[in-house]
């Protein structure tokens, strides 16, 4: 995956363009407007997002990552659940855009555009890569792959429930991530299960060679 330009002034450009979204969506209008409130030029627009406004969302979508880690950090994770290691992160990546809905709901149109795919599979990514490790996680076999999977459809589904979601503190949107969640842990336990059923089973095909006369 590519890696994504980090600096300051993109970080302090994107988040003083997030007011101006609301009414001017994710455009040009509203990034440059983004970049006088911050102090910057806005004739300087296509050297900190050559991309335009779909890179503005990137990088706004890297800083609630970066930011949602720094969060977790700083609190004690040690004697949770995994379970509520993963709530307690996707809740805090929301916790970040709870005051920018209208934000990223139009974030998320302009990322469903076919053209822009590619930049959306990446941003969806860099956010379930970026919650596993915050949460302590250090697989590096096949797991990897299919825990980030498996959490990109939970983080997505509840994404888009929380954008509905008028209730105080998000509570709704913790209650539907939890049987997320739930499910997503059951796989990996039920799988187990099947594994174990299966080694007590007997081996059909040695109890064929026993059956079988001797030539």
């Amino acid at each position: 995956m590519a890696e994504i330009e980090r600096s300051p002034e993109r970080d302090a450009a994107v988040t003083a363009t997030l007011p101006h979204v609301p009414l001017d969506g994710w455009t040009r209008r509203a990034l440059k407007a983004g970049l006088k409130d911050a102090g910057m030029d806005p004739r300087d627009l296509d050297l900190l997002f050559p991309g335009g406004p779909v890179e503005a969302i990137e990088v706004w979508c890297d800083l609630a990552d970066r930011q949602m880690a720094e969060d977790l950090a700083r609190e004690e994770l040690a004697g949770m659940k995994l379970r509520a290691r993963v709530a307690r992160a996707v809740m805090g990546r929301l916790d970040r855009l709870r005051g920018n809905k209208e934000a990223v709901g139009r974030a998320l149109a302009l990322l469903a555009l076919p053209q822009n795919a590619p930049i959306a599979a990446r941003t969806a990514f860099r956010t379930v890569d970026t919650i596993w490790r915050a949460v302590g996680d250090r697989s590096s076999d096949f797991s990897w792959y299919t825990k980030r999977a498996s959490l990109g459809a939970v983080y997505g589904a509840t994404l888009l429930y929380w954008l509905n979601d008028d209730s105080e503190d998000d509570a709704r949107t913790a209650e539907f991530l939890d049987r997320r969640i739930e499910g997503l842990m059951v796989i990996p336990k039920a799988r187990a299960r099947l594994k174990e059923a299966a080694a007590r089973l007997p081996d059909p095909f040695g109890l064929i060679r026993r059956l079988r006369p001797a030539g």
